[in-house]
């Protein structure tokens, strides 16, 4: 049972989590809250090429959220419409316990460049607090379409200078 205070670690990604984080992405209520989801998240041929890109990108850093053996999620930086952007998806098992939070924390010292900028689902109140606990700030809004919801939603865009 995770404690609520527990320390987590960054680690690379290992082949073996690309399976729980598939399983992660599948969950409907995660990809709700997500909302910014690949069409068919079931398809894993497209996941494991979407996987294979990522990890063979030098410019993202992508790390594997640990809980002792658990794990938690991934989070990764990476160049995304022009600037400089952050991204999480933990499992919904972990949400709530600030776990997010002191990962995102871990990345702050590793991705060094800024500004640097995080996109949000409007609705999606516990991700957004994540952010500001981490020292991000309203910058802007956009909206886009959302596979998970099969509608355009607004989005919120944070910065951290």
């Amino acid at each position: 049972m995770t404690q609520p205070n527990s320390a987590i670690s960054l680690r690379d990604v290992q082949p073996d989590d690309l399976p729980i984080f598939f399983e992660y992405q599948n969950d409907p209520d995660a990809a709700y809250m997500a909302a910014f989801t690949p069409e068919d998240p079931s398809d894993k041929h497209i996941f494991d090429a979407h996987w294979e890109r990522i990890l063979s990108n030098d410019r993202y850093i992508t790390k594997t959220i640990a809980l002792g053996d658990d794990v938690v999620g991934y989070i990764a930086s990476f160049d995304f419409m022009g600037v400089r952007t952050v991204g999480y998806w933990i499992g919904r098992e972990f949400w709530g316990k600030g776990l997010a939070t002191q990962a995102l924390k871990l990345l702050l010292e590793v991705e060094t460049i800024r500004p640097l900028y995080a996109r949000v689902a409007h609705d999606n109140i516990g991700s957004r607090r994540v952010l500001e606990k981490c020292g991000f700030t309203y910058h802007d809004e956009d909206s886009g379409y959302a596979n998970a919801r099969g509608e355009e939603i607004q989005e919120f865009i944070f910065v951290v200078e």
